[in-house]
């Protein structure tokens, strides 16, 4: 009877040899011999798994095992009849310098873009505020393009994408992919068109470029987009801006349930002495409070404390409301969804129960799928280059770690995210980066001096940045540096050969003139008779008139001593293709 291993989302190489009954060496082994370089703790998805069991012939199927759904682990939601009207969520988002952070500061009465590293939002925050005796909850998305698994998550959950295009500027890159998410999460756009104080300031240009170029038609010329001019610096039209909002809002209905078990989705996650795991959470379904059970992903807890987005505490939040909490046993992750459990039993083993069926995917330093089985029979010819990572949150790690490795390694380097985490730096994170090709990056997070003095003395190459594309750049330059240099191969010019005086075993005199270009003493040298190669030489020394010279140009007559490999026929009418080789520092794309 064939037997059957029951897995939950993938395996291990040393799970699956103990399921096979079979020692682990001798698995890897059998791997190896069927082309597949693997390691031990090695991670295997479903599919790989069953292909390689099918590729070594074993005798066994792989079975799915069935794991309990966690509650509100969904976007998608079926409203009962007595939901109610809800806030709408509202992501600012656009280029970078555009003026997003600014032009939410001046809505919310608050200061923040001066502390932001180089102007740029470093992640997401949410914030509310009350117009017309209405609350809006905006979420200030990053502007720089790495972090575009941060935007991409902030216009999932949004109803209204307030799209900022400076009106001295125009659309921009960035721009257009904010509109591309807005348009992929059925989001209702409307632009504002800031920085209209400036004297080059042009909102019918930007009007015009963003109805030609993306569809995108304002209403004052017959088409359905909300376009708002503002200044966010000097707070021009920031009410019409948000009357626009609501006045949005209203036509979608925006609606949810409050008599249900909370949830919604995490957006920041961080450690703080004293206060342990502090969570920031949007709350889309239910009422939230402090004493509630909430499970998020892998992590569970009781909520502790809760406070709204300036500090303050509060005994509820209901949906689209952003809020800090504490009492999460471990930090859970950018992008989770979490849910309001019964008790802190039932929370364990729904947090249990999505470890189990998430184990292993999208681990850092493995690669699943069938591209596993590609990669790993080549694998140890290619260099590495292996990142830790530590930033201040947790979708401060997400937004690295996914734009390291959107880096383009033109498939010749092997970058591996050996670990990551949340807070300063610490002796552990030393520990793992103490290696060969290896370095530890600190995004927005301390070295303390002690940890500074250690990795000094250990060797640890660690390097900390509060600019994101800062340390991008740093990393391709560092894997720039592991690549094979290319040797470029420059044709100079090319000789027909007048004269032949002198061959001798490894040299050879000859006379000719220069048909095309320019070449020099030292250059190499194909020799062709009706374009077929019949030798190899170098360019030894170049005569005119009895002298050396250390060139000869387009249409010069020269002597010319060549340095060959054996005694080589040559013969009145032979070319001479010169040509140099350099060796060129490889730079990635």
């Amino acid at each position: 009877m064939q037997k059957e291993i029951l897995i939950a989302g993938s395996v291990t190489v040393d799970e699956l040899a103990r399921a096979l009954g079979r020692p682990v060496a001798s698995l890897i082994a059998d791997l190896f011999k069927a082309g597949i370089v693997a390691t031990i703790n090695q991670r295997l998805d479903f599919d790989t798994a069953s292909l390689i069991l099918a590729e070594l012939g074993v005798d066994a199927v792989l079975k799915r095992k069935e794991v309990e759904s966690v509650r509100g682990a969904g976007q998608t939601y079926v409203l009962s009849d007595k939901a109610v009207t809800r806030p709408p969520i509202v992501a600012i988002m656009g280029h970078v310098d555009h003026g997003k952070t600014t032009l939410l500061d001046a809505i919310l009465d608050k200061k923040t873009a001066q502390g932001e590293a180089g102007g740029i939002t470093q992640h997401i925050s949410a914030y509310q505020l009350k117009r017309q005796n209405r609350f809006i909850t905006f979420l200030d998305t990053p502007g720089h393009s790495a972090f575009q698994a941060l935007r991409q998550h902030s216009a999932m959950l949004t109803d209204i994408a307030v799209i900022v295009v400076a009106a001295d500027d125009g659309v921009k890159p960035q721009t257009v992919e904010a509109i591309e998410f807005a348009r992929l999460a059925k989001a209702k756009i409307i632009i504002a068109i800031n920085k209209i104080d400036k004297q080059s300031a042009d909102p019918n240009r930007v009007m015009a470029q963003l109805a030609t170029d993306y569809n995108l038609n304002p209403e004052e010329w017959g088409g359905d987009v909300v376009m708002v001019p503002v200044s966010g610096k000097e707070g021009k039209n920031l009410d019409q801006l948000l009357d626009m909002i609501l006045l949005t809002a209203d036509l979608e209905d925006l609606r949810a349930d409050v008599d249900v078990p909370a949830q919604g989705l995490v957006i920041e996650s961080h450690m703080e002495v004293g206060r342990g795991a502090v969570v920031n959470l949007l709350v889309t379904q239910g009422q939230l409070k402090p004493g509630d059970f909430v499970v998020a992903g892998s992590n569970f807890g009781k909520v502790r404390t809760m406070l709204d987005f300036r500090g303050k505490p509060v005994g509820k939040a209901g949906p689209s409301t952003p809020v800090v909490v504490t009492g999460f046993k471990t930090l859970p992750n950018f992008g989770d969804y979490f849910a309001e459990q019964d008790n802190e039993k039932d929370a364990k083993r729904q947090a249990a129960a999505h470890a189990l069926a998430a184990q292993g995917e999208a681990m850092s330093t493995n690669v699943t799928g069938l591209d596993l089985l590609s990669q790993m029979s080549d694998a140890h010819d290619k260099p590495e280059l292996n990142i830790v990572v530590k930033a201040d949150v947790g979708g401060s790690v997400t937004s690295v770690v996914d734009s390291l490795r959107l880096i383009d390694a033109e498939g010749e380097i092997r970058l591996n995210i050996i670990g990551t985490g949340v807070g300063n730096i610490t002796d552990n994170d030393l520990a793992l980066a103490a290696g060969k090709n290896t370095i530890l990056y600190g995004f927005n997070v301390d070295l303390p001096p002690a940890m500074e003095k250690k990795a000094t003395r250990d060797g640890v190459v660690v390097r900390t940045y509060k600019i994101i594309y800062e340390l991008l750049d740093d990393a391709k330059r560092e894997m720039e540096a592991l690549l094979a240099p290319e040797i470029v191969e420059t044709i100079k010019g090319k000789v027909v050969l007048r004269g032949v005086f002198k061959v001798t075993q490894s040299s050879a005199i000859v006379g000719g003139e220069v048909l095309e270009g320019t070449v020099h003493k030292g250059d190499l040298v194909r020799i062709l008779r009706r374009k077929e190669l019949i030798g190899e030489a170098v360019l030894d020394s170049i005569q005119h008139e009895k002298a050396s010279v250390s060139e000869a140009r387009q249409g010069d007559t020269r002597g010319y001593s060549l340095k060959t490999k054996g005694k080589l026929k040559l013969e009145v009418g032979d070319h001479l293709e010169v040509y140099t080789k350099d060796i060129v520092a490889r730079k990635l794309g």
